[in-house]
C-alpha cells in the first residue's frame, strides 16, 4: 500500500509554493511599486474600455475604434528606440514620475470634458495621441526599473511575471467595473477614477529608495540606437522572439480593438456585456501570469511560447462564432491565457538572454514590436467592416496558429544558440546538471 501524505504534511509544501509565486515581493522597493501599480492599472483599464465605448457610442464607426487605438499605441513603435537610450542617460524614477503625472493630467482633462458634456471626437483623438506619446517613454522605463527594484536577481523572472499579473489582474477588474459603471452613470466616472488612481503610483514611486547614478555617454542618440539594432538583429534567439512578438501584436492582440462592436452588434449586448467579456479575457491573462510567476526557471519557456500562440489562435477562432454568453466568456479565458503567456514568456526570455549593457535598448525594441499593434488595429477595422468581425477573428486566429507552428519548427535552433548564454549566466541546463550529478557519483 502506497504511503499517502496527510493534509497537514501537504500544507507546508503548498505554503512554500505560494511563497515562491510571490517571492519578489520580499524586496521592499518592488513591493511598494507592485501595489502602486495595482491601483493605477485598474484605473487605466477602466479608461481604456470607457474611451472605446465612448467613441463607438458617438460615431458608431468600427474604423474610428481602430483609429483611436492606433493613436494610443502607434507612437510606441516610432519613439520606443529613443526611450531605450534615454533610460541609459537619466534617472528612471524621475522619468516615471514625469510620465505618470502627465498621464494623470490627460485623464483629468478627459474627465472634465465628458462630465461637462462638451467632449467631441477630435478631443478623444487628440488625447489618445498624447497618451501614446507618453506611454512610448513610460513602458520601457517601467520594464527597466523593475530590475533595479528586486534585491535578489534570482527573483527577476518572478518579478517580470508578477508585473504581468498586476497588469492582467487590472484587466480583469477594471473592464468589468467600467462596464457596469458606464451602464449606470456613463463614461465620465471611469475617467475620473483613472485620474485619481494615478495618485497611487505617484505616491508609491516617491517611497521607493534606490541609488541611481546619472549615466554619461560619449555617443550620440542615433549611434546608440544603431548599436542596439545591430545587437538584436545579430543574435538569432532575440531576433526570432522579437519577430514573433511583432507578428503576434499585428495580427493577434488587435482583436481587442473591435470588441465593443462585437459586444454590441454581433451578440446584441451592452457595455456590461463588453465589461464581462474583457473581464473573462483578463481572468485568463491573470491565470497565465500566476502560472509563469510560479515557474522557478526560464528553461522550457520557448515551448510555452509555441503552445501559447497556438492556444490563442484556436480559442479566438472558436470564440468568433459562439453566441452563448457563458461559452463566450469561457473561451475568452483561453484567449487571454494564450495572449499573456506568449508576451510575458517572450519578455522573460529576452531579459534573460540580454547583456546588462544592452538591456534597456533590447526592451525598447520589445516595446517597438508590441507597438505594431496599432497598425494592426487600423487593418482590422477596415477588414471587419468589409467581411465582418467573426470572419476577421478567424483569419487572425489562423495566422497566429501558423506563427506558433513556425516558431516551434525553429525552436531547437533558438535553444541551441541560447545555451551558451545560459551557461555563462549560471542557469542550470538539464544536460549539465546530469553531468555534475554523474561526476559527484564517481567521486
Amino acid at each position: 500500500m502506497k504511503n499517502r501524505k496527510s493534509f497537514r504534511e501537504l500544507i507546508p509544501n503548498n505554503f512554500a509554493a505560494v511563497k515562491s509565486t510571490f517571492s519578489s515581493l520580499s524586496s521592499r522597493n518592488y513591493r511598494i511599486y507592485f501595489f502602486g501599480q495595482c491601483v493605477s492599472l485598474t484605473g487605466t483599464w477602466m479608461q481604456q474600455i470607457a474611451m472605446s465605448w465612448l467613441i463607438y457610442r458617438l460615431t458608431g464607426s468600427v474604423v474610428l475604434l481602430g483609429v483611436v487605438n492606433f493613436l494610443t499605441q502607434a507612437p510606441g513603435f516610432f519613439l520606443s528606440p529613443f526611450a531605450g537610450v534615454i533610460c541609459n542617460r537619466f534617472r528612471l524614477l524621475r522619468i516615471l514620475l514625469t510620465t505618470q503625472t502627465l498621464l494623470g493630467i490627460q485623464a483629468s482633462i478627459l474627465t472634465i470634458l465628458v462630465l461637462t458634456n462638451t467632449v467631441e471626437v477630435w478631443h478623444i483623438l487628440s488625447l489618445s495621441l498624447i497618451i501614446g506619446i507618453i506611454n512610448s517613454m513610460d513602458m520601457p522605463t517601467r520594464q527597466v526599473l523593475v530590475i533595479n527594484l528586486v534585491d535578489k536577481k534570482e527573483n527577476l523572472n518572478n518579478a517580470i511575471a508578477l508585473n504581468s499579473a498586476t497588469f492582467n489582474g487590472a484587466r480583469l477588474v477594471g473592464p468589468s467595473v467600467a462596464g457596469v459603471l458606464i451602464a449606470l452613470t456613463g463614461e465620465g466616472i471611469c475617467f475620473l477614477i483613472n485620474a485619481i488612481s494615478y495618485l497611487g503610483v505617484i505616491v508609491a514611486l516617491c517611497q521607493i529608495k534606490i541609488t541611481e547614478e546619472m549615466k554619461q555617454s560619449s555617443k550620440n542618440v542615433f549611434s546608440e540606437i544603431h548599436e542596439g539594432f545591430r545587437y538584436v538583429s545579430g543574435f538569432l534567439p532575440i531576433r526570432t522572439l522579437l519577430l514573433l512578438l511583432g507578428f503576434f501584436s499585428f495580427f493577434g492582440v488587435t482583436f481587442i480593438t473591435v470588441m465593443p462592436a462585437f459586444a454590441k452588434d454581433v451578440v446584441g449586448g451592452d457595455s456590461a456585456t463588453l465589461g464581462f467579456m474583457m473581464g473573462s479575457l483578463g481572468l485568463g491573462a491573470f491565470l497565465a501570469a500566476l502560472y509563469l510567476a510560479a515557474r522557478k526557471s526560464v528553461l522550457g519557456l520557448g515551448k510555452v511560447v509555441s503552445i501559447s500562440v497556438i492556444l490563442f489562435g484556436v480559442s479566438l477562432g472558436v470564440f468568433s462564432f459562439l453566441r452563448i454568453d457563458f461559452l463566450n466568456y469561457f473561451m475568452l479565458l483561453f484567449t487571454g491565457f494564450g495572449m499573456v503567456a506568449t508576451i510575458t514568456s517572450a519578455n522573460t526570455l529576452l531579459q534573460t538572454l540580454t547583456t546588462e549593457k544592452m538591456r534597456s535598448r533590447v526592451l525598447s525594441f520589445y516595446a517597438m514590436a508590441l507597438g505594431l499593434t496599432p497598425f494592426g488595429n487600423l487593418l482590422i477595422g477596415f477588414v471587419a467592416k468589409w467581411i465582418g468581425i467573426p470572419y476577421t477573428f478567424v483569419i487572425c486566429g489562423f495566422l497566429c496558429v501558423v506563427a506558433g507552428l513556425v516558431f516551434e519548427h525553429y525552436r531547437p535552433i533558438v535553444r541551441r544558440m541560447a545555451r551558451p548564454v545560459y551557461v555563462e549566466k549560471g542557469i542550470m541546463i538539464p544536460e549539465i546538471a546530469e553531468s555534475l550529478e554523474s561526476s559527484s557519483d564517481i567521486q
